[in-house]
């Protein structure tokens, strides 16, 4: 099994960038996705989870209304639309596959990472 995640960079307070995770070696529609992030020291956080489906999503509440989960089955792939960026936004961003919950400990497979910076 494969997540490759990618879309991060670098971006002003405000700016937008959209993540993607292309995910390989399991059957994906079977599979709820989650976008976790983490920053140094600190323990790595939900930020949003979309069921197999996709008709079901979570959001944690600082991305409400900013960020947006969605995902093409066809594709193998799950995308994470950022809009409104702020610096607190800078982390590292990982996709992952399994209950489509809120919990880390629910995801049986993790993508690599992928960096997202909000310069101010």
């Amino acid at each position: 099994v494969q997540l490759q995640a990618s879309g991060g960079g670098l971006v002003q307070a405000g700016g937008s960038l959209r993540l993607s995770c292309a995910a390989s070696g399991l059957t994906f529609s079977n599979y709820g996705m989650g976008w976790f992030r983490q920053t140094p020291g600190k323990e790595r956080e939900f930020v949003a989870a979309i069921s197999w489906s996709g008709y079901n999503t979570y959001y944690t509440d600082s991305v409400k209304g900013r960020f947006t989960i969605s995902r093409d089955n066809a594709k193998n792939t799950v995308y994470l639309q950022m809009n409104s960026l702020k610096p607190e936004d800078t982390a590292v961003y990982y996709c992952a596959a399994g209950s489509g919950g809120v919990l880390s400990g629910g995801y049986n497979y993790w993508g690599q990472g992928t960096q997202v910076t909000v310069s101010s």
